[in-house]
């Protein structure tokens, strides 16, 4: 069974995921929704992965929710993109 997760940006930062996750789930089965934190600090970084159950689901939430407003703030909703593989930086490996 495929996941189609979604990248959600510009939330404000006192935003939780259980916010999230109710408003997506306005659009179908919402399997996951986690708000982005710093590592250090534990402080939110503003975006969020939303993962949906069925492909139908994401896109309608993309299409209802892309550029509407939550939280005072206006949400950029996106199908999220595999991030790229990284070579490692260890010292002496240029």
């Amino acid at each position: 069974m495929q996941n189609f997760k979604l990248f959600v940006r510009n939330l404000s930062f006192n935003t939780t995921d259980g916010e999230i996750n109710s408003l997506f789930a306005n659009h179908g089965n919402v399997l996951s929704a986690k708000m982005a934190t710093e590592r250090e600090s534990g402080r939110p970084r503003g975006f969020a992965f939303v993962e949906m159950g069925t492909k139908e689901a994401a896109e309608d939430a993309i299409a209802a929710l892309d550029n509407s407003e939550f939280n005072g703030r206006v949400l950029h909703v996106a199908m999220s993109e595999p991030r790229e593989r990284r070579p490692s930086s260890t010292y002496g490996n240029w």
